[in-house]
């Protein structure tokens, strides 16, 4: 679904999602990295667990947030890539907590 336009790739990085390393273009955004990759889901909503990912890529509408080396809320598609970055989706509880 989606996929770059660029063929040229530049110099990979290695992040891990969820423990899986992936090599990515170290100039990526980390929602597109994980989107090349195959990775559509990054959070889930608190109310009923329906799946969320990046919408507008420019960091208005908050669908993106991951958590990203520890951090909960980070908006994906506006953080730069960096090597050894450990990401995970964000799962909040029902009570509103983040897992």
């Amino acid at each position: 679904m989606f996929r770059s336009i660029n063929n040229n790739q530049g110099e990979l990085i290695t992040i891990y999602f969820e423990g899986r390393a992936l090599n990515v273009p170290k100039d990526h955004n980390v929602a597109t990295a994980l989107l090349e990759a195959g990775i559509s889901s990054f959070r889930q909503t608190a109310l009923n667990n329906e799946s969320r990912g990046p919408y507008c890529m420019m960091g208005v509408c908050f669908d993106c947030l991951i958590n990203i080396n520890g951090l909960d809320n980070q908006q994906s598609c506006t953080i730069q890539v960096s090597d050894g970055m450990k990401i995970r989706r964000q799962v909040i509880n029902t009570s509103g907590k983040n897992e």
